[in-house]
């Protein structure tokens, strides 16, 4: 059956082209949808400032009528003509079990990347390091989190038989929350702030938290500025993820260090786990979604570590030890019995190494893939 290729032109397609996941995993016990509104606005080239020095073309796979995929076709200029990485992405990418529309649907990124002089392709990723990224290779029978892609385990044999090859690895590792944080930790946590002047600040709401997004989303691109993967952002850009994540966090799930200078040199944010109400909303925050996302925030037993941050000068001091036992406190006046981590790439020992006093158990692996196309 003919398989027709319909590049998105309109917010209508738009729409279509953000609810097709949400259809195709109607029956899915682990897929978690994103919300609606906030893929609107990262997907719209008027709203999202990456497209300032990114360019996207997004794509809907037709077949007797219905959709049957999507794919975007993603080119960052800042990493092509700034780092000379000759890349056309592709992202937001969901398929039937059928090869040929998967095949129809890379030849449109195949296509975008030639016209524009590219030598490979890479994916499924999103514009920059804050979107969603790697294919869900194992764990599929684990819940998904709200700030990871979720996939069904053919599409990792599509892409092999198309002749990608894995590019960029990462696991998850999920514990439970022990009953007291070892005494190493504590006693750690304790002397380096009598001893060094450190300072851990908790919040109660937004408005204390305020000030300190902005130099926590500073420190975080200090921190990931030396992986190889790492895009810089604009000033616009980092203004829209800082209002975005501004929005979004709880506060009491949040934990700046302060050094002897007052300044933040490391922090963690975690967040109460929001899966099963984002599952029942069905990404839609109306009629009845917002209601299902406030019934999980306060009915959770489980946490989500979204990002870890520590100076580089600070790195391997033992200041995590402080940063543990802040969250270790929160997760317990909250009696959250688990925890999971958010990617680490395989290969960074650093972050893993984290979790080593936790018994934790990787239960998720995620990659990239990579196919050279000149």
């Amino acid at each position: 059956m003919k398989i027709q290729i319909k590049e998105v032109a309109s917010i209508k397609d738009l729409k279509k082209f953000i609810n097709f996941p949400i259809l195709l995993y109607k029956n899915c016990p682990n897929y978690v949808p994103s919300l609606i509104k906030e893929e609107l606005e990262v997907l719209d080239k008027n709203k999202n400032p990456v497209f300032e020095h990114a360019q996207a073309t997004y794509y809907l796979a037709y077949k007797e009528g219905k959709i049957v995929g999507r794919i975007a076709a993603i080119i960052n200029t800042y990493e092509v003509e700034k780092l000379h990485k000759k890349k056309v992405r592709f992202g937001w990418f969901d398929v039937i079990d059928d090869i040929a529309v998967t095949q129809a649907l890379i030849e449109k990124v195949k296509a975008v990347g030639l016209d524009n002089n590219l030598h490979y392709i890479e994916g499924p990723v999103g514009f920059s390091n804050m979107e969603k990224a790697g294919l869900l290779t194992e764990g599929f029978d684990r819940l998904s989190t709200m700030i990871t892609l979720y996939n069904h385990s053919y599409y990792k044999d599509h892409l092999e038989s198309l002749g990608f090859k894995e590019e960029k690895v990462w696991v998850e590792n999920f514990f439970k929350v022990p009953e007291e944080l070892p005494e190493k930790v504590t006693r750690f946590s304790k002397l380096l702030q009598e001893k060094k002047n450190f300072k851990a600040l908790r919040f109660s709401n937004k408005k204390e938290m305020e000030p300190y997004v902005r130099p926590m989303f500073n420190l975080l691109i200090e921190t990931y500025n030396a992986l190889e993967s790492f895009v810089p952002f604009s000033e616009k850009q980092i203004n829209f993820y800082t209002q975005k994540y501004l929005q979004i966090l709880n506060p009491n799930f949040v934990t700046c260090i302060l050094d002897e200078n007052q300044e933040i040199c490391a922090f963690a944010v975690t967040s109460p786990s929001y899966a099963k109400g984002l599952q029942k909303s069905r990404g839609k925050l109306f009629p009845w979604g917002w209601y299902h996302l406030l019934k999980a925030s306060k009915n959770f037993d489980t946490a989500e570590y979204i990002l870890i941050g520590v100076h580089p000068k600070y790195q391997k001091k033992g200041i995590t030890a402080i940063i543990f036992t802040e969250i270790f406190h929160t997760l317990k006046k909250y009696n959250i019995r688990f925890v999971e981590t958010n990617p680490q790439l395989v290969d960074n020992l650093n972050v893993q190494l984290l979790w080593s006093d936790y018994n934790p158990i990787t239960h998720k692996k995620r990659k990239t893939y990579i196919k050279t196309i000149c």
